[in-house]
């Protein structure tokens, strides 16, 4: 009898609770009323066309017909396929540690420079708000093999510098580079997390004898690596995805297909050509329900693989 009398005691306070908090949660949900309807209307909507398209033969004009899984068929039959993501993964691997350790560098620089660190956060993040196209047509004449700033940097100190855009050797690197341009958005992540860590921590290593280097290992990755594992997902994300900067430096105004063109066919530029150029838009969307897939199974590699190395400040362990 005590039992049943409390439950609706309990039930009560429950829904007592409930009817409380109901103006906030429906504030909460006007507020994000707008967002809900932009993904169901700019995300989720396409991606449902995009996989319905996926099957069948559709060129924009006519009617499509269904196929089946003849598109998804085709995507292990096509060579420039395998291609274009080969090159894509290779510039995942070069890019994303290069970005991480370069952001990373210049936080910890902005973190020790004191009261001026607002001015050069700002200097730092506002190449991020530059146009891709731009920086792109940019980076071909800075890139340039004969007459490039880069190359004429590197002849100051006796480095002859490669042909970075038309070596295809250097062709991703060289859009590595580029991408450099923009990672002042990272830099204020890593700085906001460098100064989230205790200096006690600091003050302890150091008591037992521990360097630079120490105290840098053990204490200030573990205590940004939450930051660090935010960008690594997001920057490899973004780094799949790489269209903007590639497309205007190598298939933009001139269309010839030369071995420089090749070495930046990325996965979505392909895509891009299929849709937008031969109105293949059944297969560009099996190629892009393709490059989701291996979005998905990278990120969960790689959340699978943080939950040794990420520290979360406050979790239970």
């Amino acid at each position: 009898m005590a039992t049943q009398a409390t439950l609706p005691k309990a039930t009560a306070a429950k829904f007592r609770a409930r009817a409380r908090d109901w103006p906030q949660i429906r504030a909460a949900y006007g507020f994000i009323s707008l967002w809900i309807v932009g993904f169901l209307v700019f995300t989720l909507g396409p991606m449902i066309v995009s996989l319905v398209l996926s099957f069948t033969d559709y060129n924009s004009i006519g009617t499509a017909k269904n196929v089946g899984f003849a598109n998804y068929r085709e995507l292990f039959q096509d060579p420039k396929v395998a291609h274009a993501l080969s090159n894509t993964l290779v510039y995942v691997i070069i890019y994303v540690p290069t970005a991480m350790a370069v952001a990373l560098g210049l936080a910890m620089v902005l973190n020790r420079v004191g009261r001026a660190s607002g001015f050069f956060r700002t200097v730092f993040y506002l190449p991020v708000m530059t146009p891709t196209v731009a920086v792109g047509a940019l980076f071909l004449l800075l890139l340039n093999g004969q007459q490039g700033l880069l190359n004429r940097t590197l002849d100051l100190v006796g480095i002859n510098g490669p042909n970075w855009t038309t070596d295809t050797h250097w062709v991703k690197p060289g859009l590595a580079i580029t991408m450099l341009w923009g990672v002042g958005g990272m830099v204020v992540i890593y700085l906001a997390a460098l100064r989230q860590v205790p200096k006690e921590l600091y003050e302890a290593v150091e008591l037992d004898g521990a360097g630079s280097w120490a105290r840098f290992r053990h204490v200030t990755i573990p205590m940004i690596s939450g930051s660090l594992f935010f960008t690594m997902i997001v920057q490899t994300i973004a780094a799949l995805q790489m269209f903007d900067q590639a497309y205007t430096m190598f298939f933009g105004a001139q269309q010839n297909s030369t071995y420089s063109n090749e070495a930046a066919l990325f996965y979505v530029i392909y895509l891009f050509q299929q849709a937008f150029q031969f109105l293949h838009m059944g297969y560009a969307s099996a190629l892009a329900w393709l490059l989701f897939l291996i979005t998905m199974v990278i990120t969960a590699v790689q959340v699978r693989v943080s939950r040794r190395y990420v520290y979360y400040e406050g979790e239970k362990h």
